[in-house]
């Protein structure tokens, strides 16, 4: 069991600080190592995945590097990620999760050891204690089914070790920040043996609140894992594992940037009318708010998955994957973003119980293999989004004020809440035949079938709406996957293949939008993967051609309502190039280079800045889509007074982004870059000591923006990126 490292992330800083060592490059072999993806629910070397993943360890894992689903961007080839709303946004290839409503999903299939995490404000909470973390780039329609039509990422937790054992892991950094992460092996006999672990984390907010001096966008969870595994050698084996996570802190607000092109005044509708201020007008940084009401982040949950693996025969085994997961959050946000209270509060409250389960059967025989499975998934889901309508008499009826009908007007709600009831089904199977050394066929196939029963009701007491929203819908469909995979040498493979993927149609909670029809692609994609004869440097290129159809999009309409629709269609395609190299000397190198075009084909939506006119989009990026990325990482590793000493620098760019479907300025992220650092020292392989720096240009850097609605004068507000932060951390494994 190795000790748990950070990104190893340098800056020209700290390599000249380092010079001034005795040190000496560490005499090691060249190659490197392989890298075993599970994600396609078989063991398989990167290296023979016919298709784009990428596969990131513990030296990636961890304070200083990736603590949380968004710093994973940096090291994935089109990868985007943003908070919204206080769950992950995360897009793959220009697709990805769009929706505002509650209940709404993703594009990009999230798991923990193979069970699929539904909530996305539940994704957040497993990145700690991990083996690896495992992303498959592109639509996984024949092994994922519902939900990843972009893409899937695996956390794969540590399992306990032989014997006892573990480690601890102390950070302290700028803002305050505390950190523990810690984790211990126990046998319990020859075959039962538990994992423990636990991850702390406290950290001073990266803004102020300016009306009532309060951070926010800081942080205060807590989270705890223990990982049973049985396995006594012989057909037979288990992991049982148990998680919880609190978060009680003022994470997510949202920051306000500006008015937009829809804007009927040059600052919020709180300033003229309650003489509110901004942030703009009183002072204040890019991390500030000024907000009457503070940001508010409460969240629950809980995973528990049991694993089973039956080894029938030498070439059949069965796995069962059986999941119960909670999730129960509170959410405070304010929209009309000044220290004025009008009407500009959100209370967003969500409520989840869900069940899965799945059969996976993996055969080998000589030149076939063959994989088949069938799953269950089963959620009950609770939302609610309610508005105190504080003082909307004065945009409303001004000379009611005061008066009872004033006052019925302020008492009033805007509210969606209900349930949503969803049930699905899938099944799958899949061959691969070896005609020979160098072709090798893969053909699938998985139907989906999935229904929703939507129970609730949409308020807004200021117009007299009051309606309900009860709806039932069901869907299914057929995803196929066929892949040619060539090798003209033992060094190399080519393949091409051709997959559809199914996103099932949508009920949001006390949504007026009629159930949404699911999202589908036909996806085509060629690539190369290759090596050099003594594995010192690892290449790959793909090239992709996605065509989407009833892509779904979410918007704030002229009602002031969040709406969901069915986009149409939309074209992507792209390059990624990936190199990793061993270079000698104690240094290697690893890089990405991609480009990516993602369009509307087909799309007609009502225009914020024209009185909702109804404006042909057609033509237009899809948000949060950069045109390039790119990453250059270095790594020095060399010894030192008795121990090793690891450097690393990073440089990523990102081309600008659009967050919203109308390609406008207001809604826009430029260009930027990030530079990432980090000094490792580590003693006899129990003491590890280092520094990191994460943002090291302080870039100000939006991760996404929506505009809001005409009731708070169409507002810019989004989430933002952390600022600069450092930090020092000491470990011991013992």
């Amino acid at each position: 069991m190795d000790l748990p490292t950070i990104n190893r992330k340098v800056s020209t800083g700290f390599g000249l600080s380092l010079m001034t060592l005795a040190v000496s490059a560490v005499a090691q072999e060249t190659a490197l190592e392989e890298v075993v993806v599970t994600a396609s629910k078989r063991s398989v070397a990167l290296e023979d995945l016919a298709g784009s993943a990428n596969v990131l360890g513990t030296d990636q894992l961890g304070p200083g590097g990736i603590q949380e689903v968004r710093d994973m961007q940096v090291d994935v080839p089109n990868l985007s990620l943003g908070d919204q709303f206080g769950f992950a946004r995360v897009f793959m290839r220009g697709v990805g999760m769009t929706s505002i409503d509650i209940g709404g999903e993703g594009a990009v299939a999230f798991l923990q050891d193979g069970a699929i995490v539904p909530r996305p404000a539940a994704q957040l909470m497993g990145m700690f204690d991990l083996a690896q973390v495992e992303v498959l780039r592109g639509p996984q329609g024949t092994l994922y089914g519902r939900g990843a039509t972009a893409g899937a990422i695996n956390m794969v937790t540590e399992k306990p070790g032989d014997s006892f054992g573990g480690y601890v892991n102390l950070t302290a950094g700028n803002y305050a920040l505390k950190q523990l992460r810690a984790a211990v092996d126990v046998p319990l006999s020859d075959s039962l043996a538990v994992r423990v672990a636990t991850s702390i984390d406290k950290r001073d907010g990266y803004g102020k609140n300016l009306f009532n001096d309060q951070d926010i966008n800081n942080r205060d969870a807590q989270a705890f894992r223990a990982n049973f595994v049985y396995d006594a050698g012989g057909a037979f084996s288990a992991q049982l594992m148990a998680q919880t996570y609190k978060e009680d802190d003022q994470n997510y607000a949202f920051n306000y940037l500006g008015p937009s092109a829809g804007t009927s005044l040059p600052v919020p509708l709180a300033v003229p009318i309650l003489g509110g201020q901004t942030v703009g007008m009183v002072g204040g940084g890019f991390q500030d708010i000024n907000s009457d009401q503070q940001a508010i982040n409460d969240r629950d949950g809980t995973l528990v998955n049991l694993t089973m693996n039956y080894e029938l025969s030498d070439s059949l085994s069965v796995k069962s994957i059986t999941s119960s997961q909670s999730l129960d959050r509170f959410l405070r946000d304010d929209l009309d973003s000044t220290d004025a209270n009008l009407f500009g509060r959100n209370d967003y409250t969500e409520e989840s119980d869900s069940l899965s389960q799945e059969f996976i059967l993996n055969y080998s025989s000589g030149k076939l293999d063959i994989l088949a499975g069938a799953m269950y998934f089963e959620e009950d889901l609770y939302g609610e989004v309610r508005v105190p309508l504080t003082n909307v008499c004065f945009l409303l009826a001004p000379d009611a004020c005061g008066t009872p009908i004033g006052d019925a007007l302020n008492s009033g709600n805007y509210l969606q809440d209900g349930d949503v009831d969803i049930e699905a089904y899938g099944a799958y199977a899949e061959a691969t035949y070896t005609v020979n050394d160098q072709w090798t066929v893969i053909a699938g196939l998985r139907n989906n079938y999935e229904e929703r029963t939507g129970t609730g009701s949409f308020v807004f007491d200021a117009i007299g709406l009051d309606v309900p929203t009860n709806a039932t819908e069901n869907w299914d469909d057929v995803t196929p996957r066929f892949t040619l995979q060539y090798r003209p040498s033992d060094n190399m493979m080519m393949y091409a293949t051709y997959t559809e993927a199914f996103k099932s149609g949508v009920i949001n909670t006390g949504s007026v939008s009629p159930p949404l029809d699911p999202e589908t692609v036909d996806a085509f994609e060629v690539g190369i993967k290759g090596n050099n004869a003594d594995n010192s440097v690892r290449y790959s290129l793909a090239g992709f051609f996605y065509d989407y159809q009833n892509l779904q999009i979410s918007f704030v309409d002229e009602t002031s309502t969040v709406s969901t629709v069915n986009a149409a269609e939309a074209e992507n395609y792209g390059l990624e190039f990936e190199l990793d190299a061993e270079l000698g000397n104690g240094f290697a190198v690893d890089l990405y280079l991609t480009y990516l075009s993602a369009e509307y084909q087909e799309f007609f939506n009502g225009d914020y800045a024209n009185g909702f006119a109804i404006a042909d989009l057609s033509g237009n990026t899809l948000p949060n889509a950069p045109e390039t990325t790119a990453k250059l990482g270095v790594t020095w590793t060399g010894e030192a007074a008795g121990g090793v000493v690891h450097v690393r620098g990073e440089a990523y760019y990102q081309d600008d982004v659009y967050f919203t479907e109308w390609n406008r300025p207001d809604a826009f992220q430029e260009a930027y870059e990030q530079y990432n650092a980090s000094i490792e020292y580590v003693y006899q392989d129990r003491w590890s000591f280092t520094l990191w720096g994460r943002n090291l240009s302080d870039e100000d850097v939006i991760s996404n923006n929506i505009i809001t609605a005409p009731l708070y004068d169409s507002l810019r507000v989004g989430a933002l990126l952390p600022p600069r932060t450092v930090g020092a951390s000491v470990g011991l494994q013992f």
